[in-house]
């Protein structure tokens, strides 16, 4: 190996590692600053290792409140925007209507559009319609810009997909529904999952958008923010990493459900006798 590219891997390794730092250190601070021993409001100086905080990281009723109201936001928002994304991508990938190109466009323009302008916007739009800004408003709101987000990670799985396979399902007799649910749905299971997860962390880290249409409910993000002012609590890193826990643990899972799906495709790939030759069966 030649001493410039020996020196090009050197500072690409180099860049590498500090792409990582720059990355995780933030969050392991998070998780280091949980069991900080403070004894002021801020919990920003390391004072010593304790566990009290991980003893009741709830007893403070407000911040216990806004994440409970954050993991339910999280959720609906969630279950809409993947209920809905996934047809949405799956139209896009399968079928060819006019204005394609428009929906298509129109998928990115959330994810592109600032949280500022998306926020107010929308908190202009409830006011107009006359509608209070609270809870439904924050699901809504957070509906419309993960979806973007479900759509561009479900629609990756379907381009990835061989869409013969739906057309020897239907040849076959089976309907449109039942092609979806018994063939396309278990094939496309790990991108719906890793969107959830996705739709899901958007969901619960969101302040911007939040703020513009949280009302009078207090979310996490929300409540850190507010809390920042006159001092951060240590159950706050608490809870933080309980979340990130949560976190790895669905992403954990996804790649189990992806391994599993692999090895069961592999296993009737191996079992599926292959065709016989032309010659072989003319000799037959």
């Amino acid at each position: 190996m030649r001493a410039s590219d020996r020196a090009r891997n050197w500072l690409l390794g180099i860049w590498s590692v500090a792409a990582l730092l720059f990355l995780f250190i933030p969050v392991f601070l998070i998780v280091l600053f949980s069991f900080n021993d403070n004894k002021g409001r801020f919990n920003f100086t390391w004072q010593g290792f304790t566990l009290d905080h991980w003893k009741d990281p709830f007893r403070d009723p407000d911040l216990a409140k806004a994440l409970v109201s954050s993991l339910e936001i999280a959720a609906i928002t969630t279950a809409i925007a993947v209920a809905l994304g996934t047809f949405l991508a799956l139209a896009l990938t399968r079928y060819r209507f006019r204005g394609h190109g428009a929906a298509s466009f129109g998928v990115f323009l959330p994810m592109a559009t600032p949280e500022v302008v998306l926020g107010a916007s929308l908190l202009a739009l409830f006011l107009v319609i006359g509608i209070d800004t609270g809870f439904w408003t924050i699901v809504i709101a957070h509906v419309m810009f993960t979806i973007s987000y479900v759509v561009v990670t479900v629609r990756a799985r379907l381009e990835g997909m061989d869409p013969f396979i739906e057309e020897a399902a239907q040849d076959l007799g089976a309907g449109v529904w039942t092609t979806f649910f018994k063939v396309t749905l278990p094939m496309i299971a790990p991108g719906v999952v890793a969107a959830a997860v996705l739709a899901a962390a958007i969901s619960i880290d969101d302040y911007v958008v939040t703020s513009f249409n949280a009302g009078q409910t207090q979310t996490f993000p929300l409540f850190i923010f507010g809390a920042t002012r006159q001092g951060v609590p240590p159950e706050v890193n608490v809870l933080g990493t309980m979340l990130l826990l949560g976190v790895l643990v669905l992403m954990g899972l996804n790649v189990l459900v992806q391994k599993g799906l692999s090895r069961r495709d592999r296993v009737r790939a191996e079992e599926t006798p292959s065709a016989p030759e032309p010659a072989a069966a003319l000799a037959g």
